[in-house]
C-alpha cells in the first residue's frame, strides 16, 4: 500500500472499507479486512506526529510574527521620539511635535495590538482545526475499533465461511 500522508484521506479510506464490508445476513454488522484496517491505523499513527509538528511550527511562526511586530513598533516609537527631539526648536514646533509623536505612538501601539490579535486569532484557528481533525480521527478510530471488537465478540470463531483474507481475532 502506498503511504498516505493525509489523515483525512486515510479516514476516508477506512470509511470506504466499512461501506464495502461484507454484510452478515439478518444483521447490521459487517466483516472487513483487518490487515488493511491495521495498515490504515498505522498510517494514522505515522502522520499524527507530522500534524502535531505542523501545529508547533504555526505556534513558533506566531511568536516570530509577534516579535517582529514588537520590533517594528519599537522602531516606529524610536523614530517618533527621534523626530520629536528634532522638532523641539520653538514652542509651536514643540507642541506640534508632541502631538505628532503621541499620534505615531498611539498608531504604533494600535497596529501592534491589531497584529498581535490577528496573529493570535490565526494561530488559534489553525490549532483548533488541527485539534478537530485529530479528535475526529481519534473518534473514527475508536468507533471502527469498537465495531470490530463487537463483531469479534459476537461471532468469535464461529464464522467458518470467511474468505482467507479476512481475519477475526479474539482478544
Amino acid at each position: 500500500m502506498d503511504k498516505l500522508t493525509n489523515i483525512e484521506e486515510i479516514l476516508e479510506n477506512i470509511d470506504d472499507m466499512i461501506d464495502r464490508a461484507v454484510n452478515i445476513p439478518f444483521n447490521k454488522k459487517g466483516l472487513i479486512d483487518t490487515d488493511k484496517l491495521r495498515e490504515y491505523l498505522d498510517d494514522i499513527r505515522v502522520n499524527m506526529p507530522h500534524q502535531i509538528k505542523e501545529a508547533q511550527a504555526i505556534s513558533e511562526k506566531e511568536s516570530e510574527i509577534i516579535s517582529r511586530a514588537k520590533k517594528e513598533a519599537e522602531a516606529i516609537v524610536k523614530k517618533a521620539e527621534d523626530r520629536a527631539r528634532v522638532l523641539i526648536t520653538n514652542e509651536e514646533v514643540v507642541k506640534q511635535a508632541q502631538a505628532k509623536a503621541n499620534e505615531i505612538i498611539s498608531n504604533a501601539q494600535l497596529k501592534s495590538k491589531e497584529i498581535r490579535r490577528a496573529t493570535n486569532d490565526y494561530a488559534d484557528l489553525i490549532l483548533k482545526q488541527t485539534e478537530e481533525v485529530l479528535l475526529k480521527s481519534l473518534n473514527d478510530v475508536k468507533t471502527t475499533r469498537n465495531g470490530i471488537q463487537q463483531t469479534q465478540r459476537r461471532y468469535g470463531n464461529s464464522v467458518s465461511s470467511l474468505p482467507s483474507h479476512y481475519e477475526i481475532n479474539n482478544k
